[in-house]
């Protein structure tokens, strides 16, 4: 048993489809400690969460702390599915309902719901994992417009404490599909960085008529024209999918205006720069902090700090 984990008042874990990161907390929300495995639950075998859940942990589990997860680890495909909790909802809405993962884990050991939303059109949508984060966030009282890139990324209308509405985004899969197994990807070169012109380039072929379909398949016949350099054709594709994304979204929530972007370092930035290129402020919020601090913020609703089993 650590000093540190004699300290703590919560065990916070984040554990997603392809990581695994805990962190111990204290009474602050402060970060003590943390851990970090490429453990998502895809590499984790049909009844092996318990023992991939000890073998993480290790000592942190000595004091008996409860453990807060947040995550795929609550979806179908992880440990125990925690159901969803319908939008509107807050803060008291999560930590009402707190998922107990069954079993004797010697401990509370307890998973975030996700969060659905049903559209205009009666068409479902749901998040699982980002509600964390978008509760992490410093409270404004305005409507804000949050945006969380990345495989599927998800834009919220948060007021106050309360996520209104939110809409996902399949961006970061389908471009990840078109370079590896589409026609496209054929010319297209690995890039150590990315190519801010060709990006650009694409931000604003967004823009034109056409719609995406047609704009998708002007990738492959700008690269065979040599209108867009080989090196530039996967920012050029990039920035095309994201700025369809950003007009699209609107269409959905209204004028974008200002957007809080959230997340880590790369996709994250590339999103500021196609949001400031098509006329949105940004402003941009770490997705590790948000994390923790959502964690915390839930736990201290439900009463969770300090609690020893």
């Amino acid at each position: 048993m650590t000093d540190d984990s004699q300290q703590a008042a919560l065990i916070a874990v984040d554990w997603g489809t392809s990581n695994f990161r805990a962190y111990l907390l204290d009474r602050d929300g402060e970060v003590m400690a943390e851990r970090a495995a490429e453990q998502g639950i895809l590499k984790v075998s049909d009844g092996g969460f318990p023992a991939a859940f000890r073998a993480q942990l290790g000592s942190w589990l000595a004091p008996g702390l409860s453990v807060l997860m947040a995550g795929m680890i609550g979806s179908r495909q992880g440990w125990s599915e925690a159901p969803y909790v319908a939008c509107p909802a807050g803060l008291e809405d999560l930590a009402s309902a707190l998922h107990v993962v069954p079993g004797d884990l010697g401990r509370k050991v307890m998973i975030v719901p996700g969060l659905s939303w049903r559209d205009k059109s009666g068409v479902h949508d749901v998040i699982r994992g980002e509600e964390t984060q978008l509760v992490g966030l410093d409270p404004a009282p305005e409507r804000r417009v949050v945006c969380l890139p990345g495989t599927h990324a998800k834009w919220a209308i948060v007021e106050g404490e309360r996520i209104v509405s939110f809409s996902t985004a399949m961006s970061g899969e389908v471009f990840a599909l078109l370079c590896q197994h589409s026609i496209l990807g054929r010319l297209m070169v690995e890039q150590d960085c990315q190519d801010d012109e060709a990006f650009a380039r694409g931000v604003a072929r967004a823009k034109d008529d056409g719609g995406l379909l047609h704009h998708l398949f002007g990738v492959r016949a700008q690269g065979l024209f040599e209108a867009e350099p080989v090196t530039g054709l996967r920012s050029y594709l990039s920035g095309l999918l994201i700025g369809h994304e950003i007009a699209g979204i609107e269409t959905v929530i209204g004028d974008v205006g200002h957007v809080t972007l959230v997340g880590a370092a790369g996709v994250r930035d590339a999103y500021a720069k196609a949001l400031e290129l098509s006329g949105c402020g940004v402003t941009i919020f770490d997705g590790g902090s948000a994390v923790t601090v959502g964690l915390w913020r839930i736990a201290q609703r439900a009463g969770l700090l300090g609690v020893k089993f």
